[in-house]
């Protein structure tokens, strides 16, 4: 290997690995029950806000045409395939965290203040979803 070439490889791979300290990409959903992937989750960065987006629906019981008609907002009766569930986070100051934004969960309608922690060298994500403080955590695995 050319020294300039192994050099790039060095230089290159822990920022490889940095890069992948964020939310964004492509992830799976965990169901809190049966441990079942259910969905993949499409992250994007737009000016340093992240929204997710339902790109895939995975359970084998799950109606590809459902649509989230308990819904309160702008996505009441929109399908949950392509369905916008976080809006809004943000990078905190100085931490590996996303906050300020929120999270839906198509199944209830309902929205939670969202935090996103990248953990694991950003293999997995802690998406924490709380109403009035009280909450649940789940661990997404990166797809890419």
């Amino acid at each position: 290997m050319h020294k300039s070439a192994a050099l790039a490889l060095l230089v290159a791979a822990p920022l490889a690995a940095f890069a992948q300290m964020s939310p964004v990409g492509i992830w799976h959903s965990i169901d809190d029950t049966t441990r079942e992937t259910k969905s993949e989750i499409v992250i994007a960065d737009s000016g340093g806000v992240l929204t997710g987006r339902i790109a895939k629906l995975l359970r084998r019981d799950v109606k590809q045409d459902a649509v989230c008609d308990l819904c309160t907002d702008d996505r009441k009766d929109k399908p949950i395939l392509g369905m916008e569930i976080i809006r809004g986070a943000k990078k905190q100051d100085g931490k590996e965290v996303w906050e300020d934004g929120k999270i839906l969960d198509p199944e209830n309608g309902k929205s939670y203040t969202l935090r996103l922690t990248p953990i694991e060298a950003g293999k997995k994500l802690d998406v924490r979803g709380s109403m009035f403080g009280v909450g649940r955590t789940q661990t997404w695995v990166r797809v890419q």
